[in-house]
């Protein structure tokens, strides 16, 4: 059987091949087509955009790498269905496998290539994200901290929110376009099933990367008390800004509490580059830093590896999910799987991650007083009680992202496909 993937990151093997910088997200697909290549009937190849101007095609370890020419794949671009022909004609895949709907140019493939089965992994829904992406932020916010930035390349937070609009509209025809979806939630079976009626819907649950099964496991003895982790706050989306309210509440109680953000320093403002540089939403955070006097109560990390996430995750008291909307997002199944105990707004598919009380806690995402209530409540939980939290939350994780039933799963959904389709 040939299966060709097309994926929104390029993999660490071609991205090292063509000397670029290994990218640090979208590890959880590595390890698994690895896995997958194990498969004595399996045949893998993988295709991604890349800021080349060429189609480049190599063979590493097995797996075999397209890369199209594509300057920017949030917008269709018919110049690349020229090349899914071409590849198509190369390798005649039995199904193509497309990992997410943000992207455009798996749709380019579907409309290039219709008579080829296709399945779609379902990672978030922009179509459906857009309806949050203010996150509770009012207009009167959006607009008084609007950057020069902002206006230079159009990217206010409104603008963005009406970039996922667009991105939405593709999404709903790339789940029109398909007869199968893989997901992994009430959630997304529930909007992917209000797109298409008619689709079959596939169950199987993401593998993590590969360092978080062979990790240490939490214990407080080693963590820093009072110490929070989020894993990245780009965007309104991902709800740091709710965290910072409800830090202004914990600080009366807990006045060393910190938190640590993964990714971007959004607030950096150091240079006259920098300030160039700062976002609206970074605008609106440094504020609300500064108002409540949390400067010495929050450190960026910066952009961390998995090693060093692993290790952040670790040191943390507490980890915090408090996204306005999400599926399934990684990061809360890597806390879990690692023990550490967890937060997470009631939003999306996060309720079928966590049972409250038992495998972490949940909240409203707007009730910031519940959330305040809740990290007080984890600080100051016995180390027999938060014992017992990060046992049940590995148990958990453990199933649900059991790397060997779920490539299991996975093959089994290319045979299914393949017998549907004939």
């Amino acid at each position: 059987m040939k299966i060709l993937w097309v994926v929104n990151t390029l993999f660490p093997a071609p991205s090292k091949e063509l000397g670029l910088s290994v990218p640090v997200v979208g590890g959880w697909m590595y390890g698994l087509a690895s896995q997958i290549c194990k498969y004595v009937n399996i045949e893998l190849a993988v295709a991604t955009t890349y800021e080349g101007s060429t189609l480049k095609e190599m063979t590493i370890n097995g797996i075999q790498y397209f890369l199209l020419p594509s300057s920017n794949n949030l917008k269709y671009d018919t110049s690349l269905e020229i090349y899914w022909a071409e590849i198509a004609e190369r390798i005649k895949p039995d199904i193509i496998h497309i990992h997410g709907t943000e992207f455009a140019h798996g749709l380019s493939c579907m409309r290039k290539l219709p008579n080829i089965p296709y399945v779609i992994s379902i990672q978030g829904l922009v179509s459906i994200y857009t309806k949050y992406y203010f996150s509770g932020i009012s207009l009167g916010d959006i607009a008084k901290n609007i950057t020069f930035r902002d206006l230079l390349r159009l990217d206010t937070i409104i603008n963005a929110k009406a970039k996922f609009k667009k991105r939405g509209i593709l999404e709903k025809e790339y789940i029109k376009l398909t007869k199968n979806v893989i997901g992994r939630t009430s959630w997304d079976y529930a909007n992917t099933k209000a797109i298409n009626p008619f689709l079959n819907y596939h169950f199987c649950n993401e593998t993590l990367r590969d360092g978080f099964y062979s990790a240490a496991k939490w214990k407080y003895e080693k963590c820093e008390p009072n110490t929070i982790f989020l894993s990245q706050a780009d965007y309104p989306i991902k709800g740091l800004h709710q965290v910072l309210k409800a830090l202004k509440i914990v600080k009366h109680t807990y006045p060393n509490v910190r938190i640590k953000v993964g990714g971007n320093n959004i607030i950096k403002n150091s240079s006259l580059k920098d300030k160039i540089r700062l976002s609206g939403y970074g605008k609106y955070i440094k504020r609300l830093i500064t108002d409540n006097a949390l400067e010495n109560n929050i450190l960026f990390l910066g952009t961390l590896t998995e090693d060093e996430m692993i290790k952040e995750y670790l040191s943390a008291n507490l980890f915090i999910c408090p996204s306005s909307i999400e599926n399934s997002p990684n990061s809360l199944g890597e806390a879990q799987m690692l023990g550490v105990p967890v937060i997470a707004s009631y939003v999306g598919g996060v309720p079928d991650m966590v049972v409250d009380g038992k495998t972490g806690f949940l909240y409203r995402f707007e009730e910031i007083n519940m959330l305040a209530l809740l990290i007080e409540h984890i600080f100051s939980m016995s180390i027999q009680n938060l014992n017992i939290l990060s046992i049940n939350e590995q148990d958990v994780a453990r199933k649900r992202h059991d790397s060997s039933f779920n490539v299991k799963q996975i093959t089994y959904i290319y045979n299914n496909v393949c017998h549907l389709n004939n």
